[in-house]
């Protein structure tokens, strides 16, 4: 049960001296999958350019699994979100594509940034609409469980 974010094919320029994916590359693979989501929701990389708002990560939570290797393809998938008037809080999965594992997990909370004054915000009423739209949409598909974050979330 998750949402498919996108897929990624694991680069020899990624892969350590222990032949297998180094783990700072996880976490960029993670970043780049987040951003497809955050692009939906009108927070990504041209919000922060034209409307000077964007998300900064506070928090994570990150379980590397079972080794990825060069050449290996994943699928990133959101297994978790939700929101509140500042905070983002969602949880990925990395599955390797041929055997179906999990490779790696990461639970992840985020606030809102006004850019122009580099402080938390509220987001605006549009990308509320947008977030609760989306969580009706996929609710089904989420899972809670285990999740570390859940009571830094301020309803």
């Amino acid at each position: 049960m998750s949402v498919f974010l996108k897929s990624q094919k694991i680069i020899k320029e990624w892969v350590d001296y222990n032949n297998h994916l180094n783990m700072a590359y996880y976490i960029l693979i993670f970043d780049q999958a987040l951003e497809v989501m955050l692009e939906k929701f009108k927070m990504g990389a041209n919000s922060a350019k034209t409307e000077h708002r964007s998300t900064m990560v506070v928090e994570t939570n990150t379980k590397y699994i079972s080794e990825i290797k060069q050449e290996d393809q994943v699928d990133i998938m959101l297994t978790f979100f939700d929101h509140d008037k500042k905070r983002l809080h969602l949880k990925l999965e990395m599955i390797e594509k041929k055997t179906k594992k999990i490779s790696a997990s990461i639970e992840w909370l985020s606030l809102y940034i006004n850019l122009e004054a580099r402080k938390v915000t509220e987001f605006e009423n549009e990308k509320l609409e947008i977030m609760d739209h989306f969580i009706d949409q996929n609710k089904d598909n989420f899972n809670n469980e285990d999740l570390k974050f859940s009571s830094k979330i301020k309803k």
